[in-house]
């Protein structure tokens, strides 16, 4: 049990940083998507749909009344990660069933999240469920690419 206390922060920890990555995609997306916007409109969309996708809605202001606004634009845009992202869908896929496993540890049940993931295409069924160290090095590389985690060799 003790393992387990231990391995669930990080394994979250791997979780956020697919998500600042999926952030940093989106974003660049949704800017050449939406050009006459406002970079903090871009911002908050990218942020919404990413709250919208792991089920973490931000219930502060200005978030809530921005996506209560917004609600048309970000579920067609759920509507299109699977086909405008097709690359991000194993990072996502086993960034929601790591997140799901560990809510699943703590006692919260978000099996919703999973199931909606699928219906909107992005959660790759086939794909195993990925060991800590497999999402773990997952992390790394990808982290590493878009410069989010600093190499273990220069630690």
């Amino acid at each position: 049990m003790r393992f387990e206390s231990k391995l669930i922060p990080i394994m979250r920890e791997g979780v956020e940083v697919i998500k600042m990555i999926f952030f940093k995609k989106l974003k660049a997306y949704l800017s050449q998507k939406y050009p006459e916007r406002e970079t903090s409109y871009i911002n908050k969309l990218s942020g919404a749909i990413i709250n919208d996708l792991f089920g973490t809605p931000n219930p502060g202001e200005p978030f809530a009344t921005f996506v209560k606004e917004n609600r048309a634009c970000i579920a067609e845009e759920m509507d299109h990660i699977a086909v405008e992202f097709d690359g991000m869908r194993i990072p996502l896929t086993d960034a929601l069933r790591v997140q799901f496993l560990c809510d699943n540890q703590e006692g919260i049940d978000n099996s919703r999240i999973l199931a909606r993931a699928q219906e909107l295409h992005i959660l790759l069924v086939d794909r195993e469920v990925p060991l800590p160290r497999h999402f773990l090095d997952l992390v790394r590389k990808l982290g590493n690419t878009f410069g989010f985690l600093v190499p273990q060799d220069q630690v």
